[in-house]
């Protein structure tokens, strides 16, 4: 079994299950591939000896019949690990050294148990869609993908002028500090931020949330994942801040930017005794009495 694994800095608090997790793959014969500077950064930083098949950098060296791509860090390592995986259809399965967790959802202490019910084949694949977003005379970088969310947002003090068409139907001028288009995925951080509703991994939505509106009316609103949304912004200050999760660009004002579902989904591993409700509750805390 090939297994890739991706990483980042963790804390001390932590090498004790990562020694373990590399343990459990050798004592299961996996052939481990290891994103280069994450390996780096354990034999150099943290003097953790793991055993490497081999070494990787970016997607084209994940050809090949890989069964899992893990990914060790907080929910912004899995986003990095995207641009990483792409449309190369290896579940992938976050461990989180972080802090809450949505999509690094397996707690460290739970990193063993976890391993176990996945070579048991207790687990299920949920397909997560993404943002693929273009723009006017040029793209964002060379993986213009989003799983979490797009974001037009203000350079400067003063707020901006988003104009939005829903498939050529003009939607709204938005005078505020920005707006977020987000993926059911990401409806549980930024979006969730600015009032937006958290929607079920599989809904097929698109979610467009401003950011500070001028108007007290203006509202987030749901729209299918098969329209195509247009946007472009006005500012006093000439640029505009675009992000696709945590990679950002300025770009100049009025610039036409085109947003659409992906032509691929990102496969995620989901343990099965897990679910989406069950992470709410606990990463929410609802129904929890604080009061005590």
């Amino acid at each position: 079994m090939k297994i890739a694994v991706f990483g980042k800095n963790f804390g001390s608090g932590c090498d004790v299950q990562i020694v373990r997790f590399f343990d459990i793959l050798a004592g299961h014969g996996c052939k481990v591939y290891i994103y280069q500077p994450f390996y780096e950064y354990l034999k150099a930083e943290k003097k953790i000896d793991v055993r490497a098949e081999g070494l990787f950098l970016s997607h084209n060296d994940l050809q090949g019949d890989f069964s899992f791509f893990f990914s060790i860090g907080g929910d912004g390592t899995f986003l990095k690990s995207v641009s990483v995986v792409r449309d190369t259809g290896i579940p992938v399965i976050g461990l989180n050294t972080g802090r809450l967790g949505f999509l690094s959802n397996i707690a460290r202490e739970e990193i063993e148990q976890a391993l176990e019910e996945i070579f048991k084949g207790s687990y299920r694949i949920e397909e997560r869609s993404l943002l693929q977003v273009t723009m006017e005379g040029g793209q964002f970088g060379e993986f213009p993908y989003a799983l979490n969310e797009f974001t037009l947002h203000k350079s400067g003090s003063s707020m901006i002028t988003i104009h939005a068409w829903v498939n050529d139907e003009f939607l709204n001028a938005y005078w505020a500090d920005g707006l977020i288009i987000s993926t059911p995925t990401g409806s549980t951080a930024y979006s969730m931020s600015v009032g937006g509703p958290v929607m079920t991994p599989g809904a097929r939505d698109f979610i467009i949330s401003p950011i500070a509106p001028h108007h007290l009316t203006v509202r987030p609103i749901v729209v299918s994942d098969a329209c195509t949304l247009r946007l472009f912004a006005e500012s006093r200050d000439q640029t505009i801040i675009a992000s696709l999760d945590s990679q950002s660009y300025h770009i100049p004002e009025k610039t036409e930017i085109l947003i659409r579902k992906a032509p691929f989904f990102l496969r995620t591993l989901q343990l099965s005794q897990t679910s989406f409700f069950s992470t709410l509750r606990n990463k929410l805390m609802w129904g929890a009495d604080r009061r005590n």
